[in-house]
């Protein structure tokens, strides 16, 4: 059995031992486009990939940033409810010393 392969059935899955590529007689020469790098393209790709990659450590940092402003505004908040409480606290014994001290002028 010893046909030649095809280019869809290999006679062979080796490329090594797969015979070279010819050109073709009814193709001109120099009418093939010529070789052209693709390394733009596979950077571009390299960096969408690392891009993606990187996404959800930046999605992570951007959640642990917005945690860390809510922690901040509710101790905040704690702090300004404790504040009004103290102050209160404050007047209701400034009123008590005023009426202390009224009852003892007037006795």
């Amino acid at each position: 059995m010893n046909r030649p392969g095809t280019i869809d059935h290999p006679r062979t899955n080796d490329p090594q031992k797969q015979a070279p590529m010819t050109t073709s007689a009814s193709e001109p020469t120099g009418s093939a486009t010529p070789d052209f790098t693709t390394t733009g393209a596979n950077k571009s790709r390299q960096n969408r990939t690392l891009e993606m990659q990187l996404m959800p450590e930046a999605l992570a940092r951007a959640h642990m940033h917005q945690r860390l402003r809510e922690a901040e505004v509710e101790r905040q908040a704690v702090r300004v409810v404790a504040a009004r409480r103290m102050q209160r606290r404050a007047e209701r014994a400034s009123m008590r010393a005023r009426r202390a001290l009224a009852m003892a002028v007037m006795h």
